[in-house]
């Protein structure tokens, strides 16, 4: 198994991409911590009621806007575990809107999350990750890190940061052999989608050449490579994952 003996924390995984991660990684061996807010917590009673597997991960209220909640995280982690070998920076909002109408808070708050949230996880883990001498981060960003969408500014804003901040996080780790990397997942089916309008779920699938949308366990497939040994030599990369829906765009 990929991820034998292995200690992952995942956060935001509760739900989506994150939660499916977390399955894999214990479906691979791995000890898993999911972080959430803990209002997150009955959504994980009942996905773990559906699976026992889940139930072998052990739930730690964490909040990655507060850089003491993020501590107060890794030191627990450091009380459990002898070593973290993987962290998988799952943690984000979307909140969106025409631009001239989105207000300074909300923006901000998207910021906080999904580009600020990741930089104090990856900084908390990579304190760790250095004294002992290795470890894998991977950041989750978006095909939105690289590409514009009406109504989406804050997002891609805060995706497009992911994808810098992490190159630039990794030539930091390097010399620790201390690896990171993010993952650009395309548009994931979601109850979400699932419930819009025809005309608009067709028309977003018909941005993905492969012609659908993509789903949540095929993203924590490549979230899995990246944190495993099997990527030992891969570094400072932007996986994306989008049924080809960048493959055409610039």
């Amino acid at each position: 198994m990929r991820m034998a003996n292995k200690n992952v924390v995942v956060t935001g995984g509760a739900s989506g991409i994150g939660l499916a991660t977390a399955r894999r990684c214990l479906e691979e061996g791995a000890r898993v911590v999911i972080a959430d807010l803990a209002a997150a917590e009955d959504s994980l009673k009942a996905a773990q009621a559906a699976d026992p597997l889940l139930n072998t991960a052990r739930f730690i209220a964490a909040d990655v806007t507060s850089a003491d909640s993020v501590d107060a995280l890794f030191r627990e982690l450091a009380a459990t575990w002898n070593a973290v070998h993987g962290v998988f920076n799952n943690a984000g909002i979307a909140r969106g809107g025409p631009a001239v109408d989105v207000r300074d808070e909300d923006y901000l708050r998207v910021l906080d999350v999904n580009l600020h949230g990741v930089f104090r996880v990856a900084k908390a883990a990579m304190r760790a990750m250095f004294a002992q001498g290795h470890g894998s981060i991977v950041n989750c960003a978006s095909v939105l890190a690289s590409s514009g969408r009406p109504g989406a500014s804050a997002y891609c804003a805060s995706k497009g940061g992911v994808v810098n901040l992490t190159r630039a996080l990794a030539m930091e780790a390097a010399p620790f052999q201390v690896r990171i990397n993010s993952v650009s997942p395309g548009f994931v089916d979601t109850p979400l989608l699932a419930a819009m309008p025809d005309d608009r779920r067709q028309a977003l699938l018909r941005l993905h050449p492969m012609g659908r949308l993509g789903r949540d366990r095929e993203i924590a497939h490549a979230v899995l490579f990246l944190l495993s040994d099997e990527a030992s030599f891969v570094t400072g990369s932007n996986l994306v994952v989008d049924g080809g829906y960048s493959a055409g765009k610039e």
